[in-house]
């Protein structure tokens, strides 16, 4: 190859500006030289970019709500029916727990009476007297059925006591019988003696006759007493007869007395069980009339009059006005798809963009947006809900820059839930296959369920 000096360089000898066609061509080949390098830069560019990380995602559309079910917004039943008589509030105010909203008239005729709770005491008071009187009929009573059981005692120990006499009389009118009779045994044996010694001339006849007259008195007696004796054990029979009179006869009294007093107790207990009833039916009335007056729940801000305006009837369970309550805790509520139920855990982050709110989010580098909020996954349902979707709350992430303060239940919201860092070629590949995000499994899989129980409570 020759060498040439520069001094003999034809390009600096020739003036391009009289040959146009020549500046042309020589342009265009230094052009093409810097487009094929920027080409070759910019392509090397797009290859190392394909090898950036990039955070897969789930994006889901939720709402504003609160974290704690007493606190969400809520709407207010009258719980029994009437006519609105007269409102205490405007829509707007704020309102302490315990505050009147409205007041409600009757529209049952069974509740028009105004003196209905003071005539009902009174007849619960009546019926309480009636049962005082029971009770103390059923008291004289008791004393009463007492008394004739020990009546009945002594009667009876009477009876016995005249019984055992009876036959004590009997044993001895026995005894006297037989000496009786053995008497008159004696009698016969020496009136048959006195006989034969009349007989041989050894007694007169006046002795024979003394002996036969005591003979006749000894039988005299022996009859007597037998006849006594026979009194006597019909004197026991009757004590026997007396002594179950006196039983049969108490026991027709106590029984008597004591039917009286259990059916007084009866009237006893049934007029209990009326004032019971009565004193339910008093506690029922005054629980309604305090129903007439609509009070607020808990503190909160009256949003919206269901039902306006005066003399309009509401019915029982009828919904009449809403309150936002003035103290919640903000949390997220967001659906995501069946397919993507798998990739959530509690305790996962989740990127925020409130409606209204200005942000610049790149999907793929959440640290380099602008405007969005944090949050972390606390409770996640185990069934699908009306929309065939799973539901999911997410509340503030401590450790995250708090949300604005203008956040109000109710606001819409777009969620950006982060799942794992990958390149950027795989996302692409997989998006263009229709794959699902890459399953996996976050390190504090042991605390989930602690912490997705404990979020639930």
């Amino acid at each position: 190859m020759l060498n040439i000096s520069p001094e003999n360089d034809v390009a600096k000898k020739i003036d391009r500006r009289r040959y146009s066609s020549m500046r042309v061509f020589l342009d265009e080949a230094r052009l093409q030289k810097s487009r094929k390098r920027l080409y070759l830069i910019f392509f090397s560019i797009m290859v190392g970019a394909l090898f950036l990380p990039w955070t897969q995602n789930i994006r889901s559309k939720g709402y504003v709500t609160s974290l704690q079910p007493e606190k969400r917004p809520q709407t207010l039943q009258s719980v029994i029916g009437g006519r609105i008589e007269q409102w205490y509030v405007r829509e707007g105010d704020f309102v302490r727990k315990g505050d009147t909203l409205l007041y409600i008239s009757e529209t049952k005729n069974d509740y028009f009476d105004p003196r209905l709770l003071e005539r009902t005491d009174a007849q619960i008071q009546s019926k309480r007297s009636s049962q005082d009187n029971y009770q103390q009929k059923a008291a004289s009573l008791e004393t009463q059925v007492n008394a004739l059981k020990e009546n009945r005692r002594l009667k009876l120990q009477q009876a016995r006591n005249k019984i055992e006499i009876s036959r004590l009389k009997v044993i001895a009118d026995s005894i006297d019988l037989v000496a009786a009779k053995t008497n008159e045994s004696i009698a016969e044996a020496q009136m048959q003696r006195m006989d034969t010694l009349y007989s041989q001339g050894l007694y007169s006849k006046t002795d024979l006759e003394k002996r036969r007259q005591k003979l006749q008195e000894t039988t005299a007696k022996r009859v007597a007493q037998e006849s006594k004796l026979l009194a006597t054990r019909n004197e026991l029979i009757n004590a026997q007869v007396e002594l179950n009179a006196v039983s049969a006869d108490y026991d027709a009294k106590i029984s008597k007395a004591e039917s009286e007093r259990y059916a007084t107790l009866s009237s006893m207990y049934g007029t209990e069980a009326e004032v019971s009833k009565l004193e339910n039916q008093y506690s029922n009335y005054a629980v309604r009339t305090s129903n007439y007056y609509l009070r607020a729940p808990q503190d909160g801000y009256i949003t919206k009059a269901l039902k306006t305006g005066l003399g309009e009837t509401v019915k029982e369970g009828e919904q009449i006005v809403t309150i936002m309550p003035a103290d919640y805790d903000l949390a997220i509520e967001m659906y995501v798809r069946p397919i993507d139920y798998p990739l959530m855990h509690v305790g996962e982050e989740v990127r925020i963009q409130f409606d209204g709110w200005p942000a610049i989010f790149f999907s793929g580098w959440p640290g380099v947006s602008v405007g969005t909020f944090a949050g972390r996954i606390v409770a996640i349902d185990n069934f699908t809900s009306q929309n065939g979707m799973y539901r999911l709350l997410v509340a503030p992430d401590p450790e995250g820059v708090d949300w604005p303060e203008g956040i109000r239940p109710g606001a819409g919201a777009k969620t950006f839930a982060l799942l794992n860092d990958v390149p950027i070629w795989y996302e692409i590949w997989r998006q263009i296959n229709g794959f699902p995000a890459d399953f996996y499994t976050p390190e504090n899989k042991a605390e989930n369920p602690e912490s997705k129980s404990s979020a639930k409570k």
